[in-house]
């Protein structure tokens, strides 16, 4: 935000819409990222690294010309700290991230990797309990709770229904959830230091910095099959465009916002509409219906976020 801008606890503490636009923010977030795990399906002849590297080229092409007019502005107000933590989230929350959930779907499948991803609202709660505007981990349980028995429902149908996948893939899905949770709290305490510039143009800045990481992908790249048929390949530049456009410009947008009005455990738990649209995005792909253990599943999960919200809402009021 701009130099008056509040910082995180001081905008939830005393701005009830600005929590709701928040808990927006975090909402579309999810809608935009879910996307990512049918991505990887949709093209399934390329390798991960092809995909991930289209991606943040397209990512960093895009949000270079978005930043164009306030470049030098902005870069006027960055330190090399600054710097070095875009590099580092990048890399975290973009690159490594991508690679692992690509082959986390297309070796164990969209339904284990939305489960595994599924454990960032726990992941991320826990580890933004200590944080300023956080309530205290005691009231925090039941939220929590709430969504490990969700997810545990969502385990046993993907057992039940041999689809846990390969180890591999189950590896992968595990590195996903580890550099994403350490993207998720490094972001937000980044967030809230920098008042001079938005969570927009943070984002914006990411997706430079990302884009130019992603020149490293290229050699990799080049190394996995490239015996594509031209209908492939327009497939394939179509996908990643979209991907770039809706997951990392404006999901990434997104949620720096609701990590900048939002205390982290409350964030933390909002990652869970990434689960919950993933799925919903499955069954469409899939076309059938969510079996009844799934059902369940999705309710408990939504309980653990509302549950958390309103004890954030209440430790706020207090």
């Amino acid at each position: 935000m701009m130099a008056g801008a509040q910082s995180t606890t001081n905008s939830f503490n005393t701005s009830v819409p600005g929590m709701a636009s928040g808990l927006m923010a975090g909402v579309a977030a999810g809608a935009m990222w879910g996307l990512v795990f049918i991505a990887p399906r949709l093209a399934p002849d390329f390798a991960p690294v092809q995909l991930s590297a289209g991606r943040y080229l397209a990512y960093g092409i895009v949000a270079a010309i978005l930043v164009a007019p306030s470049w030098r502005r902005l870069t006027a107000r960055l330190t090399g700290r600054e710097w070095w933590a875009l590099l580092w989230l990048s890399f975290l929350g973009n690159i490594l991230y991508y690679v692992f959930l690509a082959n986390a779907v297309q070796r164990g499948g969209v339904a284990m990797t939305s489960l595994v991803i599924g454990l960032l609202p726990v992941a991320v709660t826990l580890a933004g309990s200590r944080h300023a505007g956080a309530a205290p981990l005691r009231r925090l349980l039941p939220s929590v709770a709430l969504s490990v028995a969700g997810l545990a429902c969502v385990a046993w149908q993907s057992l039940s229904a041999g689809g846990m996948g390969s180890m591999t893939g189950l590896l992968c899905a595990v590195g996903a959830l580890v550099s994403w949770t350490a993207y998720a709290v490094q972001n937000s305490r980044w967030l809230a230091r920098l008042h001079s510039v938005s969570a927009g143009d943070w984002s914006l800045l990411t997706g430079v910095v990302t884009g130019a990481e992603a020149l490293l992908l290229v050699p990799a790249s080049l190394a996995a099959p490239m015996a594509h048929t031209a209908q492939q390949w327009c497939v394939f530049i179509g996908l990643v465009a979209s991907v770039a456009v809706l997951c990392s410009v404006a999901g990434n947008a997104l949620w720096n916002h609701a990590s900048r009005v939002l205390p982290l455990a409350l964030t933390g738990q909002m990652i869970v509409f990434e689960t919950l649209f993933a799925m919903l995005y499955g069954y469409l792909w899939e076309q059938r219906w969510p079996a009844t253990l799934e059902c369940v599943a999705l309710a408990l999960l939504l309980a653990g976020v509302v549950s958390c919200a309103r004890v954030h809402r209440g430790h706020g009021a207090a």
